[in-house]
């Protein structure tokens, strides 16, 4: 397997990743935001995923574009819809937590690179009012439900995954909050309580539907977020690695289904890395470039049993995902290192 997507000193390869910067910022609208597709929807999460990328490679004002489209469109209550362009009364387009939290980890990604005191301070309004939304929906166990529905009601329950991501925006936010000197200590507070219930209350994830324990993500989410210590990490991955890893594909999206899937290897890659595994996180990272396409794009995932690719997208979240897992692994930019601290 070719290692051209490093260079000789092990650092990431901006020649070889080019294109794939390239087709993300081909896909950014004119307004910042950065759909899936030419075509397709955008929600928050993933246009922070994309913009991240763009951090990544240099592309500076094209990530600062994709911010100030949050900062634009950032609801009343500190939120943001699901899914763009956003459609009145839907009654699926909910808010969603994790979605709205991760503003604060895409921020300060940006700023790790940058050290752009002033873009920071320009967005730490829009951040303060995004993590004030999620910690209203916290509950007194730790957990925070998921997304709440277009008339404000909570929807209650909580993810796995979901919390997961949040907690590593937690601990973003709070890092903006103390380079921009005001420290919300209450934020910390409620990072350490979910982490508490991540590590020890199960029973408050999935309690009105079946369990997402089939789900990749919720094996090794924790992991990436920070939630648990190098020792836990391995323990946990080693447990499920023949349920979910194909070798010479990738991860399985769920354990069912013969789908291996880019951007979740690319989040196993990143914690493999936190778990102190480079070696198998290399593999896995090398495998994934099989499914790259001429343009630099990634498809979302192989069919196995099929022999197909499922399905026909190439999203920019995933392209987003590649630079993220190829900057870990090459400790290229001062962010690489984001989603591959422990609690330890």
């Amino acid at each position: 397997m070719s290692h051209s997507w490093q260079t000789e000193q092990g650092r990431l390869s901006l020649e070889y990743f080019a294109s794939t910067l390239d087709f993300i910022a081909s896909e950014q609208q004119v307004d910042g935001l950065i759909p899936w597709f030419t075509g397709g929807h955008a929600d928050p999460w993933d246009h922070v995923e994309s913009a991240m990328g763009l951090s990544i490679g240099n592309r500076f004002s094209q990530a600062q574009h994709a911010y100030l489209w949050l900062q634009r469109h950032q609801l009343d209550d500190g939120s943001w819809w699901s899914s763009y362009p956003h459609i009145a009364n839907n009654p699926e387009n909910r808010r969603e937590t994790n979605f709205v939290a991760y503003v604060a980890t895409g921020v300060w990604h940006h700023y790790c690179i940058t050290q752009d005191k002033a873009f920071l301070n320009k967005l730490w309004p829009t951040v303060r009012r995004a993590i004030d939304f999620v910690l209203r929906l916290q509950t007194e166990h730790g957990d925070i439900h998921w997304a709440i529905n277009p008339d404000g009601s909570p929807k209650e329950d909580a993810l796995l995954t979901g919390c997961s991501s949040i907690y590593k925006s937690l601990a973003c936010a709070y890092a903006i909050s103390q380079t921009i000197g005001e420290p919300q200590s209450r934020w910390r507070q409620a990072q350490e309580r979910l982490g508490h219930c991540l590590r020890y209350k199960p029973e408050r994830f999935d309690r009105t539907w079946p369990s997402k324990a089939r789900y990749a993500m919720d094996w090794f989410y924790p992991i990436l977020a920070g939630v648990h210590t190098k020792q836990e990490a391995i323990i946990r991955l080693n447990q499920r690695w023949p349920e979910f890893v194909l070798p010479n594909m990738g991860t399985r999206c769920v354990t069912d289904q013969p789908w291996v899937t880019v951007a979740e290897s690319c989040e196993l890659v990143l914690a493999l890395l936190a778990a102190g595994d480079a070696k198998r996180a290399t593999t896995v990272f090398q495998w994934l470039q099989q499914w790259r396409c001429h343009d630099g794009s990634y498809w979302t995932g192989y069919q196995f049993a099929e022999d197909l690719f499922w399905p026909d997208e190439k999203p920019t979240w995933t392209a987003g995902a590649i630079l993220l897992a190829a900057d870990a692994l090459t400790q290229h930019t001062a962010a690489c290192h984001l989603f591959t601290q422990t609690a330890d």
